[in-house]
């Protein structure tokens, strides 16, 4: 397998993995009565962190070429409502198994979109990930909001495609400094619409959750720059092992039996692809 694909296999693994942690920040949060004010609060903590990175590394801190990054700062900000009302009402490892549709969103996109080429591989690693979300959930008990996860899973793919669209020129932390800057002004007239009472404890979920999304959002930067989405997107699936453990210890949630036999068919075809991907290139 290329070298770079590996690197983005760990880059995806490893931030998914940590990506729980913030998911795990916002169901502490209980409620999903102000998810403007916890969008708000998570993008002024990111500013807080990403500026004096930028300072550091000499980049303006005025944004420029930022059409895709408007786009992706807003699509961004959808995620980020719809996963407080999701994550505060859904256990732990079923929202995470709803987002967990974006890996094969990302593929399907890719190709009608982008028109990257992906191999009968997969599209079956990536079908049959989406049965194990479906058996993991179990249709028969969708509501409005499994729903609200799937806006995440959508946002999510839409938000790593959109990457390839960026400036060359703009690292991760660019990247991740104009997404969060230019969020800001919405997520504040929301907020303020919305009139929810100043929360302290609120504040501080909101910057731990930040600083874990911020270390997810810039592995996703990474690995899909480096290699093609169709290719390391399934690589996404594997946060799904870390969300059901978390809310085993963490929660006290004690998944079904079906949630195991939706991960079988999540993580098998996944570990399947990867084999086969690095018999392929060694030929």
């Amino acid at each position: 397998m290329d070298r770079s694909v590996i690197q983005a296999v760990i880059m995806l693994v490893f931030g998914n993995n940590v990506a729980i942690l913030s998911d795990s920040l916002i169901k502490l949060v209980g409620s999903h009565d102000a998810p403007f004010q916890f969008a708000f609060l998570r993008l002024i903590s990111a500013l807080v962190v990403l500026m004096p990175l930028m300072v550091l590394l000499k980049k303006p801190l005025k944004p420029t070429h930022t059409r895709w990054h408007w786009v992706r700062a807003h699509v961004w900000l959808v995620s980020s409502l719809c996963m407080v009302i999701s994550l505060t009402t859904l256990p732990l490892a079923t929202a995470n198994a709803v987002f967990y549709a974006a890996p094969l969103i990302t593929v399907v996109l890719a190709v009608l979109l982008f028109s990257e080429r992906a191999s009968l591989a997969s599209f079956i690693a990536s079908g049959l990930g989406l049965v194990g979300v479906l058996v993991i959930v179990n249709p028969t008990e969708m509501n409005g909001f499994a729903l609200a996860a799937l806006v995440v899973a959508l946002s999510l793919a839409i938000n790593n495609l959109l990457i390839k669209k960026l400036p060359a020129q703009h690292g991760v932390v660019e990247t991740l400094y104009y997404t969060t800057l230019l969020a800001l002004p919405l997520a504040a007239l929301g907020a303020w619409i919305e009139g929810a009472t100043w929360s302290w404890s609120m504040a501080l979920l909101a910057f731990g959750s930040s600083v874990f999304v911020l270390i997810y959002a810039a592995t996703c930067v990474f690995a899909y720059r480096a290699a093609q989405s169709s290719v390391v997107s399934s690589a996404e699936y594997t946060g799904l092992i870390g969300a059901v453990l978390v809310g085993m210890v963490f929660f006290a949630e004690q998944p079904e039996l079906r949630f195991y036999l939706g991960a079988m068919l999540i993580v098998v075809p996944l570990v399947t692809l990867t084999f086969l991907q690095r018999e392929g290139r060694g030929q």
